[in-house]
């Protein structure tokens, strides 16, 4: 009987982003920041925008796949994708959606992709237009429990108490990807550098979180990877970065509503991490750079921790930001290179996704010297979550 994988069996072969722009700062509409970076995806590949014949998303993207295929004048569109959940939780299942659609037969070039633009279309921050509370939010809004940050610090809280974590980890988190962004010029906080003062003397949102140091942006524009099939990469112009593990879902009652899930001081990867480190036939310890979805600092640490790169009882120790940069510092677990979610731009996670490709490429702002493997933990605590690994040849 034949493996059941996608390790080794797909590629990624371009990437692609728009400018990132401030939230409701973007001059052009959604659909037309998701059509420019798929077409620099294609570009990047060698591909003509023509040959794509599948999209996923994820997030509930607007753009859909249909209306893209139709503006990019594709020859057949044959596979159209929306991963179910919540926003950056699907990050890494819409490229695995992709690839298991390019592995199967189903189609031949598929486009992953999440595009956004705020000041066409409200999401946080914008409560006079909200609608009525309903589902969670009904049980929720009542008590002030009313954005993510609220319902997350719960959780985070629950946590870092149980395991006696200090604050000044998710404050380490939070400098690495400032100090990664300040060489990247695409990163919306480039210029806007982040000290241990500065972080401290910061307001609180909510008891973990230090102002916005601890959130996720929110911006606009777009990104995009094009997948193919691993023979078809190895004759387009670009270095194949592969697919080596790719998992999502959630575990037991991860999903269960108005904060009933059993086990509740969790990002919701325990399952998900074991079978994407099964399937990759790797584990934490082969990473060469770890890029960690920031909706907020302390998701980072439960879903590293779930991942099994940080041991909770020694998390004080292994978080200090040394550890975190590339390329200097001592670089034990250099992460979120390009600056993240936090200060590179939030493109729900597929900002993350271009990076692990660049420095695999070896084409990163912040390189990493000798980079084969790297991990892409997507959004956490919501359900369902996703995870992958990518790697070089030499990964296989």
């Amino acid at each position: 009987m034949s493996e059941r994988t996608l390790r080794g069996k797909v590629a990624i072969a371009g990437i692609g982003e728009t400018i990132y722009y401030k939230h409701g700062q973007s001059p052009d509409a959604e659909f037309k920041l998701a059509l420019q970076a798929i077409l620099a995806a294609c570009k990047d590949a060698g591909i003509h925008p023509r040959e794509v014949d599948g999209f996923a998303s994820y997030g509930n993207d607007r753009s859909d796949g249909p209306r893209l295929a139709a503006a990019l004048g594709v020859d057949e569109l044959r596979f159209s994708n929306m991963h179910w959940g919540g926003g950056g939780g699907g990050v890494a299942a819409a490229i695995a959606n992709a690839g298991a659609a390019v592995q199967s037969g189903m189609a031949n070039c598929v486009i992953a992709f999440r595009s956004l633009a705020q000041g066409q279309f409200a999401r946080y921050g914008r409560g006079a237009q909200a609608a009525a509370a309903a589902g969670d939010d009904a049980f929720l809004a009542p008590y002030g429990l009313m954005s993510p940050a609220q319902r997350f610090a719960m959780k985070i809280t629950r946590f870092m108490t149980e395991n006696g974590i200090r604050h000044e980890a998710l404050r380490a988190i939070a400098m690495a990807s400032y100090h990664h962004a300040q060489s990247n010029p695409n990163a919306v906080m480039r210029g806007r550098p982040l000290s241990e003062e500065k972080y401290d003397a910061s307001r609180w949102i909510i008891e973990p979180f230090h102002r916005l140091f601890d959130c996720c942006q929110e911006n606009d524009g777009a990104a995009a990877v094009l997948v193919v099939p691993a023979e078809r990469a190895k004759d387009l112009p670009q270095k194949p970065v592969y697919l080596l593990g790719a998992a999502q879902g959630g575990h037991h009652r991860s999903a269960a509503p108005v904060h009933n899930a059993p086990d509740y001081a969790s990002a919701h990867f325990k399952t998900v991490a074991r079978n994407m480190w099964e399937m990759a036939k790797l584990g934490p310890k082969d990473c060469d750079v770890v890029q960690a979805y920031e909706n907020f600092t302390g998701g980072v640490l439960l879903s590293l921790v779930e991942h099994g790169f940080v041991d909770p009882r020694t998390a004080n120790e292994e978080l200090v930001l040394d550890r975190l940069l590339a390329p200097g510092g001592k670089g034990k677990m250099p992460m979120n290179t390009s600056g993240g979610n936090l200060a590179e731009c939030y493109m729900h996670g597929l900002e993350m996704v271009n990076e692990a490709v660049r420095q695999l490429r070896g084409t990163a702002i912040n390189q990493v010297p000798d980079s084969n493997v790297v991990a892409v933990l997507g959004g956490p605590m919501v359900t369902p979550v996703s995870s992958l690994v990518v790697g070089t040849e030499a990964s296989l």
